[in-house]
């Protein structure tokens, strides 16, 4: 069995897709499915049960699942908002979630995949390594890069990782993020607008090293992430935190014109102010540093190029509102 936290979620219902896709059924979806879109992610998915956060979280450590013959746990149920500033709420579904996840997982030799985020790096004014003798020196820009890097500190600390892989997701982009709302990516957010030839509007830089639309990001496709989830589903042997990203920084102005050709509209881009609340915690360039993810044995070489990914995310899943691993029409 392999339990998915998250599983009618993002990265988690892709998740299930893709081993839907390897030939496995016997899965445990664990959410709460609170809008329509999360229930649309996992409608034509293939899977045991679903359990709802809290009632899994009191079964795990009730033992109701000691001698349930887990085989992994992919935990990718997590508060994703960047802007959240209930720290209460934050360090008990992300932090305290995740550890008695891990602590379980360790005590049962079960597998345990988990969800970090390239938002613990912050700034970047450390840089972007996953060694993970350098956490100590990160320094988040919001609560939820905190909640990532406290678990990322505290299983290293715990000699966790041996069993326990994490996996820092840069911005991770595609179908069935719909139920995320403000928390969409962009292209998902703009192309009502940039479909119909509307205007795109991206943030201003108040960076004087970025031009307006210059800040950089390493984005990367949702059928990468999952790649990544699986590779390390197929090598239990493999543990630590690793970044999972391109490993290429590209722009916001990249993305906008990106939308523009798939779409096949002329661009009309035009900058907007940065909101107040957000100012101080906006990330002018990420890029992840893939040396350890390549090392281990993936093959980066494959991820989709920017360009490729957008056009098949705009024309095969945005244009006709279509999930992941659903049926074409």
């Amino acid at each position: 069995m392999i339990i998915v936290t998250g599983g009618a979620g993002f990265i988690g219902s892709a998740v299930v897709a893709a081993l839907n896709e390897h030939g496995r059924d016997d899965i445990v979806i664990v959410d709460d499915v609170t809008h329509d879109e999360q229930e649309h992610n996992i409608s034509h998915l293939q899977y045991d049960q679903m359990i709802g956060i809290a009632d899994f979280r009191e079964q795990l450590l009730a033992g109701e699942f000691d001698n349930q013959n887990v085989e992994t746990i992919i935990h990718m149920g997590a508060c994703s908002s960047t802007t959240e500033t209930n720290w209460e709420y934050l360090e008990d579904n992300n932090v305290e979630y995740s550890k008695d996840i891990i602590r379980w997982c360790q005590s049962h030799n079960v597998r345990c995949i988990y969800a970090s985020s390239a938002a613990t790096y912050g700034s970047g004014e450390h840089g972007y390594s996953d060694d993970e003798k350098l956490f100590d020196q990160l320094v988040p820009l919001n609560l939820y890069g905190k909640s990532k890097l406290l678990v990322d500190i505290w299983a290293r600390d715990g000699r966790f990782l041996d069993k326990t892989v994490g996996l820092r997701f840069f911005n991770v982009f595609g179908p069935n993020e719909w139920h995320k709302e403000a928390m969409m990516s962009v292209i998902a957010k703009k192309y009502p607008d940039v479909a119909v030839g509307k205007e795109m509007t991206l943030f201003k830089s108040y960076e004087g090293n970025y031009k307006d639309g210059e800040q950089k990001r390493d984005f990367i496709y949702i059928q990468d992430a999952v790649r990544a989830v699986l590779f390390f589903l197929d090598h239990p042997d493999i543990g630590g935190v690793y970044n999972v990203g391109t490993g290429t920084a590209r722009s916001w102005l990249d993305v906008a014109r990106a939308m523009f050709s798939a779409v096949g509209t002329a661009e009309n881009i035009i900058f907007i102010d940065m909101p107040d609340h957000i100012k101080n915690q906006y990330q002018y360039f990420t890029q992840a540093d893939t040396k350890k993810l390549v090392g281990a044995g993936f093959d980066t070489t494959e991820n989709y190029v920017l360009e490729d990914a957008i056009r098949e995310y705009v024309q095969e899943y945005l244009a006709p509102h279509r999930h992941i691993g659903e049926a074409v029409l």
